[in-house]
């Protein structure tokens, strides 16, 4: 076969092998890194011997896996929101510097200590490792429904470390490759790297946001035209700052991420489905080809020292740099214990080591071997484990919160996504309109556009996690449609709907959906104010600090509480006014004792004594 013919050969091979991996990986619900590396194997020189560095070239190579990487950091980028960083501002900036630094000093370290490498080769290694990456970390989310501070702290580390470590990498390669040369030129290069790409970002997603909001991109094709427009701008920014500087682009492209991504523009929800589309293609891509260059004999020769390194890595340093970097932010100890078990490396690593190990090997075999086998062996170890884990980690922990789906981003719709959220609650809203879309997303929601009677957007929204749906249009079909998914597709637990109009009332009781007249709250409402002034004034009150909550008791000790035992450990300003047991509604006295199950009415004073208490009923 030609040359020709072998490249397309190998490239039509690679391509297919990655969507089946994605495709599975959905399906699975897991990360698709874990079956990128395994496809990449099969394919490579340890499997079926089609895709080689022969097949593309070292310079080639170098090529593709750079603009890759590109736009891979771009699109994560893309989606990092000022709005999302506020969200755990304090664990963000803690995990991109102190979790960064504890990260690099224990991983060199450990490669130091288990095959005793030089310390520059060492430092190169642990580099490496700081990055965790978007492309790892946001497929977990999406599968693990943790409270957004949760993945909020973790896609902010992705993204920003990915940086930090490309261009520290570089800068350490420098000076392990260089003779004569002091540790400063570590500093020196990491410094311009990362102001050159700092220049070359803001000036290009600033120069995309202008000709997106000013240049006519033709009414028809304005989308489509804004699209290419930004994945030309992305390649952009990253070929500028690389050809200036080697690894300068993967800085540039992600600032100019974020500046596009922190200002309004026009499409640009197009824009983000498309850059993610573009983004799988191309992650597929490189990571089966870099799997491909691993060789088995490589991994053998680190035997047991590698894999201490390993559980070094992930059992050892990633736990103690969260847990110091995270010290008094908003996460709790469950969640950052959460943090520090999930802390899988994605593409840079995988793509900057492999490069690195092709210019190290005629020179320093022995420094190649250690940086791409241990770079490796913790990628597969923390994207399978890891990844493949991280559910039953946050189930285990218990900090998987009450999923609530709202569908109708209205006045009543938002009214309730506010309360929940403000009770530690994790909401999804979901409307059709696009412009309410927007406007509910500006004010910090988590909102996806689309039509909340079709299963399709009901399953994006996690319609499946859901513990309840609220049904809250002005449509009263479309409440009864979304009722009806959500009990007898989503099989959901508790569903409330909106009946506007009173003669569909007996409609929504014949599906034994909770069902809440427009009319008759309005009337409630008023009946409140006047004979319940006190308690509808604070209940009506938007500045106040408490609420009223119906909590399931489900302690350990529950058989051996009263009311009276109970309130003493409750927090200051909290009551139990109500107990409910199989339809029987009571107003307590102190002796009366308590059963698992029993449900219990809670007033308090503050949010935060809310949480405790309910943290203390619920065990």
């Amino acid at each position: 076969m030609s040359e020709a013919g072998t490249l397309i050969g190998a490239v039509v091979l690679v391509i297919g092998a990655g969507v089946a991996a994605q495709v599975l990986a959905d399906r699975l619900e897991v990360p698709s890194v874990a079956f990128l590396l395994l496809a990449g194997v099969l394919v490579g020189p340890e499997g079926l011997d089609v895709v080689s560095i022969d097949v593309f070239g070292v310079t080639a190579l170098r090529a593709i896996v750079g603009l890759g990487v590109g736009i891979i950091v771009f699109e994560g980028a893309f989606h990092l929101s000022a709005e999302r960083v506020r969200e755990a501002p304090r664990e963000a900036l803690g995990l991109v510097t102190v979790g960064a630094l504890i990260s690099l000093l224990g991983t060199a370290a450990a490669v130091h200590l288990a095959f005793r490498t030089p310390w520059d080769v060492a430092f190169l290694v642990g580099s490496l490792l700081i990055a965790t990456g978007p492309t790892v970390i946001t497929p977990i989310m999406n599968v693990v429904p943790v409270r957004e501070r949760v993945a909020a702290a973790l896609e902010t580390e992705g993204i920003l470390n990915d940086v930090t470590a490309a261009i520290l990498a570089v800068a350490t390669f420098e000076f392990v490759v260089a003779e004569g040369e002091t540790p400063l030129l570590v500093l020196e290069a990491f410094g311009a790297r990362l102001l050159l790409g700092l220049a070359v970002g803001v000036g290009v997603g600033l120069a995309l946001a202008v000709i997106l909001r000013t240049v006519d991109l033709s009414a028809g094709n304005a989308p489509r035209n804004a699209r290419l427009i930004v994945l030309v701008g992305a390649l952009v920014a990253y070929g500028l700052a690389e050809t200036t500087l080697p690894e300068a682009g993967i800085a540039a492209a992600a600032v100019a991420g974020i500046t596009l991504g922190n200002v309004e523009i026009p499409h640009a929800d197009v824009i983000a489905e498309f850059k993610g589309d573009v983004t799988l293609l191309v992650l597929s891509f490189i990571f089966i080809v870099l799997a491909a260059l691993l060789s088995f004999e490589d991994l053998a020769t680190l035997g047991i020292r590698g894999i201490l390194v390993v559980l070094a890595v992930v059992v050892l340093i990633r736990p103690i740099g969260v847990f110091l970097s995270t010290v008094g932010g908003r996460l709790s100890a469950r969640e950052r214990i959460f943090v520090g078990a999930v802390g899988p490396r994605g593409i840079v690593p995988a793509s900057v080591a492999t490069l690195f190990a092709i210019s190290l090997e005629p020179t320093n075999p022995r420094a190649a071997t250690v940086l791409v086998g241990t770079v490796f062996l913790v990628i597969g170890a923390t994207v399978v484990i890891q990844g493949g884990l991280a559910r039953h980690i946050a189930q285990g922990l218990d900090i998987v919160p009450t999923n609530t789906l709202v569908v109708g981003a209205g006045r009543v719709g938002r009214e309730l996504a506010a309360r929940f959220e403000s009770r530690g609650e994790e909401v999804v809203l979901v409307d059709a309109d696009r412009s309410v879309v927007e406007t509910v997303r500006t004010a910090g929601h988590r909102v996806v556009h689309g039509d909340g009677t079709d299963t399709d957007v009901l399953a994006d929204a996690r319609a499946g996690n859901a513990e309840v749906v609220a049904a809250a249009t002005a449509d009263d079909d479309v409440n009864l449609m979304v009722a009806q998914l959500a009990k007898n597709r989503f099989d959901v637990d508790t569903v409330v709907a909106r009946a506007n109009r009173p003669e569909n009332v007996d409609a929504f009781d014949d599906l034994d959906v909770e069902t809440i007249s427009a009319g008759f709250a309005v009337a409630d409402a008023m009946d409140d104010a006047i004979e319940r002034p006190a308690l509808a004034h604070w209940l009506a009150d938007e500045t106040r600090s408490g609420d009223v909550l119906e909590v399931e008791l489900t302690a350990a000790d529950a058989a051996d509480l009263t009311i009276g035992s109970l309130s003493r450990d409750l927090p200051e300003g909290c009551l139990v006014v109500m107990v409910s047991r199989e339809g029987d509604d009571r107003v307590p006295n102190p002796d009366m004792h308590l059963e698992y199950g029993d449900h219990l009415t809670l007033v308090c004073e503050e949010n935060e004594a809310m949480e405790q208490a309910v943290e203390r009923i619920r065990g």
